[in-house]
Formats: structure tokens, C-alpha cells, sequence
């Protein structure tokens, strides 16, 4: 699977505004100069995300965006949903038909991938990470190295040496 740019965006700049628009606004030229997002680009990405009641807007002076609910009630699945991106591995997209018009013999296995995958995103919060990318910036502040295993929707973090 290959995550395509706009929901590669959609999630950046989704995280972003968590970070960034705890008491006040955020506008999207803020999160453009940020994170090297265009500005028209970011302006079709948030329309969506509105319609999809992730993100609200505040119009006038000190206006711009905040989340439309908590960071930790948002998940990642959610964003790229919203953007009408899609989690599909498939090489048919889905249909069935890649085959001379038929199912290829791999195609459960796809889509079972597929539906992995949108499973796994739909249990990170924009929060869960905040909360790791924080942790990684301390642990590398204090020198240290550390990786991160994924078992069973458990995220268990251990040293190497």
C-alpha cells in the first residue's frame, strides 16, 4: 500500500493543529509555513475535513481552525477516510476485475491486508502520536535509543543497547 500525498497531508497537518491550536485558532498559512504544505492544498484538505466534522473554523481577526473534538477522540483511519484516501492494496482497487475481468487468485489476501491496516489506523489517536513523537524527542534529548515493537495493538518499548 502506498499512502498517497493528500493523506499523507491530511494527517501532518491534522497533527499539527492538535499540537498547535490548544487555546486559540490556527491558521492554515501557519501550518503551511510549518510543514511545507501548500496553502491551495491545505485549503482542499480542510474543506473535507470540515464537511467530515473533524475540524471546525473560526471565522474573523484570530480566526482559523481548532479540532472538532479532542485529539485523543480522533483517529488516524478517521483523517484518511475523510479525505477520500484509501487503505486499499489491491491492484484492482478492490473491484475483483484484475484478472481478465476476474478476481485474481490473490485477491482475499489483499483484501484482508487492506482491511488490516484500516483496522490498525483506526486504533491510533492523533494524541497516541503526539504522545510518542514527545517521547522520542526526550529519550533522544537524554541520548538514549530505544525501538518500538507492535504486538497485538500493544505498543511495547524496549532499549537496545
Amino acid at each position: 500500500m502506498k499512502l498517497t500525498t493528500k493523506g499523507r497531508y491530511a494527517v501532518t497537518a491534522m497533527l499539527d493543529l492538535a499540537i498547535h491550536a490548544q487555546d486559540t485558532p490556527v491558521t492554515l498559512q501557519e501550518i503551511s509555513g510549518r510543514q511545507g504544505i501548500s496553502l491551495s492544498y491545505l485549503e482542499q484538505l480542510f474543506a473535507k475535513l470540515r464537511r467530515n466534522e473533524l475540524v471546525k473554523s473560526i471565522r474573523g481577526p484570530g480566526g482559523g481552525y481548532q479540532l472538532q473534538d479532542t485529539a485523543d477522540s480522533i483517529v488516524i483511519s478517521r483523517v484518511i477516510d475523510a479525505v477520500n484516501e484509501s487503505t486499499d492494496v489491491t491492484a484492482c482497487g478492490g473491484k475483483g476485475n484484475c484478472h481478465d475481468g476476474k478476481q485474481c487468485i490473490t485477491h482475499d489476501l489483499w483484501c484482508e491486508l487492506s482491511e488490516q491496516i484500516h483496522q490498525f489506523l483506526s486504533n491510533i489517536t492523533l494524541q497516541t502520536v503526539i504522545d510518542k513523537q514527545q517521547a522520542k524527542q526526550q529519550r533522544e534529548k537524554a541520548g538514549e535509543s530505544i525501538t518500538i515493537q507492535h504486538k497485538e495493538d500493544t505498543f511495547i518499548l524496549s532499549e537496545v543497547s
